[in-house]
């Protein structure tokens, strides 16, 4: 350090000949002022050559290590806490304020689009009024096609015979039918002289009547009624009192010599028919949701008051409400009857599902289907849209059965 201190310092750059540094070298009062040393009693001094050599001043570089890694880490985490620890009042009010900046954005966005992609209510002048009749006319005809219509308890409306169980003398018997195309199970009911479809549902456990199929094979009662297969602890007595019928008529029709049953055995319940519950599930409960994506319910069917006007109008069908694009599907197998639009629905498709069955869709941004085609339970038809009398992408889902309006959530499977 002193070599470097002088060299430092000195303003004047040291010279060198032979003869200086020979003699130099053992002398200890000449130019330079060197380090003098005592070696066995014996001082000397010396004295670097004057111009030979030139010192510099550079950095000092330390040896690369892993500890030089995990020291400048620890440095750097013993920094980065005393930073927090010194301004945590001030980072904790920056990131409380940028969090409530940040949920406000969120919930401003989502208010928007919900807006954006909902519908609002629609206020209605005469003349859109009476084309909403037009429209309800046109449906009310349709759906009143070739289909034979039925009661709630599967009974032809039509038909002007019955069953009288208390009058049968003979065995029932069965002929087979094959499904011909175009065939409906209210017109093979009545083809074959018979009044109830539950006839033909129970004898051939059909689960969906709009799942027959062109050769699907039929047996045919030759009467009215249904089967029951024989439980433990079960009784002519017992079931007789099930379905109300004549003991001699169930002997009768089955041909029982006794009244002694046996488990698993199969009876001919003559004029009896299946229970509402499950009728309703063979006709009608198989209906899926029309939209498998998110939506929220907009407007029931029914009665209710118009936002704007406070007049009491009825809803025709029920509005799910989603963005616009939103994939519509057939909510039952059939065959497309309608492609259509006007000023009240836009763009709609109609199907035809049969046994009395049509369903409307509405509001369309466009269809993706053509009149006459077939299309399968869940098959894309259209995409939402806000088409006709709309102030926001919904889907206008209406469901008709033997001519009339009924509410779809009653049929829907969800």
């Amino acid at each position: 350090m002193e070599i470097i201190s002088y060299v430092e310092k000195s303003p004047k750059r040291p010279s060198f000949n032979l003869f200086n540094g020979a003699i130099g070298a053992f002398n200890i009062k000449k130019r330079y002022k060197a380090k003098s040393r005592t070696v066995n009693d014996v001082s000397y001094s010396f004295s670097y050559p004057e111009e030979r050599y030139t010192f510099k001043a550079g950095k000092v570089r330390k040896p690369f290590s892993v500890r030089m890694i995990f020291a400048g880490i620890g440095r750097g985490v013993s920094l980065f806490g005393a930073f927090l620890k010194q301004n945590i009042k001030t980072i904790a009010l920056m990131s409380l304020i940028l969090a409530l900046v940040f949920a406000a954005g969120i919930f401003a966005l989502n208010i928007y689009f919900f807006h954006l992609n909902h519908t609002g209510p629609v206020l209605l002048n005469y003349s859109e009024s009476a084309d909403f009749e037009h429209l309800d006319n046109f449906m009310s005809s349709f759906a009143l096609d070739d289909s034979l219509k039925v009661d709630s308890d599967g009974k032809l409306l039509d038909a002007d015979f019955s069953v009288d169980s208390s009058i049968i003398v003979q065995a029932v018997t069965y002929q087979n039918y094959k499904v011909k195309s175009g065939d409906t199970i209210s017109g093979i009911t009545k083809k074959f002289g018979l009044s109830n479809i539950s006839t033909l549902i129970a004898v051939n456990d059909i689960s969906n009547v709009r799942q027959l199929a062109a050769g699907q094979k039929l047996k045919i009662p030759s009467m009215d009624g249904i089967v029951y297969t024989v439980q433990k602890g079960d009784s002519i007595n017992s079931i007789v009192g099930k379905y109300n019928v004549k003991m001699e008529a169930l002997l009768d029709a089955n041909e029982l010599s006794s009244e002694e049953l046996t488990v698993g055995q199969v009876l001919f319940i003559p004029g009896a028919a299946l229970d509402r519950k499950t009728l309703q599930n063979a006709m009608g409960e198989l209906f899926i949701l029309p939209i498998s994506a998110a939506f929220r319910w907009s407007s029931p069917y029914g009665w209710r008051a118009d936002p704007f006007t406070g007049v009491r109008s009825f809803h025709t069908g029920t509005d799910m409400a989603c963005p616009q694009g939103t994939p519509i599907l057939a909510s039952q197998s059939g065959r497309v009857s309608a492609v259509s639009s006007n000023r009240v629905y836009g763009n709609y498709v109609i199907i035809d599902h049969g046994n009395g069955y049509q369903t409307l869709y509405a509001h369309m941004y466009k269809a993706l289907v053509k009149k006459g085609a077939w299309v399968s339970q869940g098959t894309r038809i259209g995409l939402v849209g806000s088409t006709g009398y709309s102030t926001g992408p919904h889907l206008h889902f209406m469901v008709y059965k033997n001519g009339t309006r009924i509410d779809p959530m009653t049929i829907l499977k969800r």
